[in-house]
């Protein structure tokens, strides 16, 4: 009777659902490593969005700063007037830019880092942390690799040119807008012609 008792026991933890449990992939150091793995110098500079600016990246984003998707258990994430660029410099000459940005998942927040050269094409990008249950999956090459070669004219959706992780949607729509919000911000401080 005992062993048919902690047969059911285990049998029922496997089908309760499992609690959140946040993940840290990548620090802010090995993830600007990963974006610039040449030797390049990385220098961090903070920008205070103009109204102009703002106006210009949010008009690219539905009018939004953050995507808060419907079945989403995250919450509030905080938002700012201001954004950090770190730029790559090799022998004197920026070769790439990369922000972190935070987006609501389907349990907690998600944290990445995109990477971009001058023109605002991704590069490269990263989950650098997540609270999920099955968030795994967008942090996986597979997935990521779809947003390298975007820009501000791509729609850079799920369903358009984005395919969604499997069980991860939520979080798949989450990486789409963090990448769409980092192209956006970037264009419209450095190639816009707004003024800083």
């Amino acid at each position: 009777m005992n062993k048919l008792m902690s047969l059911a026991v285990v049998a029922m933890a496997l089908l309760l659902p499992r609690p959140a449990v946040g993940v840290v992939l990548l620090n802010q150091d090995q993830a600007l490593k990963q974006m610039f793995p040449d030797p390049a110098k990385v220098t961090p500079e903070l920008v205070v969005l103009t109204q102009a600016q703002g106006e210009a990246a949010k008009a690219n984003l539905g009018g939004k700063w953050t995507l808060y998707d419907a079945g989403s258990k995250a919450g509030a994430v905080t938002n700012s007037d201001s954004v950090t660029f770190f730029h790559a410099t090799k022998e004197g000459k920026k070769v790439g830019a990369a922000v972190v940005e935070v987006q609501p998942g389907k349990w907690g927040p998600v944290k990445y880092i995109v990477a971009l050269d001058p023109a605002g094409k991704v590069t490269n990008l990263a989950v650098m942390s997540y609270v999920e249950q099955r968030g795994r999956p967008i942090a996986t090459r597979r997935f990521l690799d779809q947003f390298i070669g975007k820009t501000g004219q791509s729609a850079i959706t799920v369903g358009k040119d984005i395919d969604a992780v499997s069980g991860a949607t939520i979080s798949s729509r989450a990486t789409a807008f963090a990448v769409k919000k980092v192209v956006a911000l970037y264009q419209a401080v450095y190639l816009c012609g707004a003024e800083k």
